[in-house]
C-alpha cells in the first residue's frame, strides 16, 4: 500500500506570478509556505529531573555491578 503525502508548498501551476524556471519576477512576494523550524512555543520544565524508568534502571544497574563485583570477589579469592 502507497500512500502519498501533499507537499507543504503551494502547487507552481496554480501560483501567479511565477516564471518559467520557477523564480518570481521582481517585486513579486514568493507565495509562502510552512515552516516547520524551531518551536512554537516555550516547553514546559518537567517537574522530575529523572523518571521513574531512569531511576529503576539505575538501581538495576547498581544491582547488577555489585553481583557482578561479588562474583569475581568470590572466584578469585
Amino acid at each position: 500500500m502507497t500512500m502519498t503525502v501533499q507537499p507543504p508548498d503551494p502547487d507552481p501551476a496554480q501560483t501567479s506570478d511565477l516564471e518559467p524556471g520557477g523564480g518570481v519576477s521582481p517585486g513579486s512576494t514568493p507565495p509562502d509556505s510552512a515552516q516547520t523550524s524551531g518551536l512554537s512555543a516555550p516547553q514546559p520544565r518537567p517537574r522530575h529531573r529523572y523518571s521513574p524508568a531512569v531511576v529503576i534502571s539505575l538501581i538495576a544497574l547498581a544491582i547488577f555491578i555489585l553481583l557482578f563485583a561479588a562474583t569475581v570477589l568470590v572466584l578469585f579469592d
